[in-house]
């Protein structure tokens, strides 16, 4: 079952965070309900194959007053729902937090967006790129004078998501123990300003410089980068400390007395010009030869069909197989209740029927929710 056995979440369909959040959920074993458009009837529920996993799929139609109505008769069974759309779009819907909350005081209502639900950017469009953008956080991905480049979806929809599923657990957690309920705020600026913590500690205390590429962890530092190898592919670099970078260089053959300085900025463009020569003598699979399982902090740049096959990706399970679709395994990993895929991603409406009876809904109400077009099974 899972950590979360036997928790009920309500999501309603989106994309980005939100279902990102209910995959974590679904993972380590709540019952996760998906709750979507009665006109996206039989597609793939989102656009996602693989964050849409391990859901039921109910197909409502919200701009139906019986819609709306079977809506909030799922809450009051529910102990959480997730919220992924602008704010006031679920208020002007009906399934908003009051709602909601006076059908069910005990219910964790999470809602994610980009700027949140408050400040003056709250109402406006982005995507993900905009988020960390103002969070402080892409301006810091890219080298000494040059474009910052987008670290695909990552920080935004990830780390939004994520602070939506760990919001969700806490809430759920003190609602039991309070008996009451309450709206949770997700927004994809916060959780990308929260990943950014170590680095605004690094530059409280003097040890990062905002001008790009001249830091330690930004591509600044010869012996934290990435390298192209003699056909063409990657490899990265990262012994930091002075024991891993000393094991480096013996098993690469390098004389210590030739980095008196590695520490100080002002070596590390010979630095970098030395070791960009270097990996151009060998290929990626002859460094791996090498430097795989040392402790100079190395490791090869795979892109995901090549991951997938790795020796030590293959023995933890990471990327496993489901439905016929590669893709991570859940993640953490417990002792005593693992987590689990509870299945492929739906279509949507796939487990409209079987769904209602399961949250108490008689045959007749199904029945006539059908009639006056309200839900939809596929």
């Amino acid at each position: 079952m899972g950590p979360l056995g036997g928790v009920k979440i309500l999501e309603l369909g989106g994309i980005g965070p939100g279902p990102f959040a209910g995959l974590m959920l679904s993972d380590m074993g709540a019952e996760v309900v998906r709750i979507d458009r009665a006109e996206s009837l039989g597609r793939l529920a989102g656009t996602e194959a693989v964050t849409s996993r391990g859901r039921r799929a109910v197909a409502v139609d919200l701009k139906n007053p019986d819609g709306v109505a079977c809506v909030l008769k799922m809450v009051e069974r529910a102990e959480a729902l997730i919220d992924p759309f602008r704010p006031g779009v679920t208020d002007r819907l009906g399934v908003g937090p009051g709602a909601c909350l006076g059908r069910n005081p005990r219910l964790v209502y999470g809602r994610v967006t980009g700027w949140g639900q408050d400040g003056p950017l709250a109402h406006a469009a982005g995507h993900d790129i905009n988020y960390i953008s103002l969070a402080g956080a892409l301006a810091h991905f890219a080298r000494k004078g040059g474009q910052p480049t987008p670290p695909l979806n990552l920080i935004g929809d990830g780390g939004g998501g994520m602070l939506l599923a760990f919001g969700i657990v806490c809430g759920v957690l003190e609602a039991r123990r309070a008996g009451q309920g309450q709206v949770i705020d997700a927004a994809m600026v916060d959780g990308a300003a929260l990943l950014m913590a170590p680095i605004w500690g690094a530059a409280a205390g003097g040890f990062w410089l905002e001008e790009a590429g001249v830091n330690l962890l930004d591509s600044g530092a010869a012996y934290y980068d990435t390298y192209a190898t003699r056909d063409g592919k990657w490899i990265s670099l990262a012994p930091i400390e002075d024991r891993f970078f000393a094991e480096f260089l013996g098993q690469v053959g390098l004389d210590p007395a030739d980095f008196p300085n590695r520490a100080n900025r002002a070596a590390w463009p010979a630095m970098h010009e030395r070791l960009t020569a270097l990996f151009l003598t060998r290929t990626r699979a002859e460094w791996c030869a090498l430097l795989e399982g040392t402790d100079a902090c190395f490791a090869p740049v795979l892109p995901m069909s090549e991951a997938k096959e790795h020796p030590h990706i293959v023995a933890r399970g990471t990327i496993i197989e489901q439905a016929g679709v590669p893709q991570p395994a859940p993640a953490p990993r417990f002792s005593r209740t693992p987590g689990a895929i509870q299945g492929p991603a739906p279509v949507v409406g796939e487990h409209t029927d079987a769904t209602l009876a399961e949250w108490g809904f008689g045959a007749d109400e199904v029945a006539a929710l059908h009639r006056s077009g309200a839900i939809a099974q596929a």
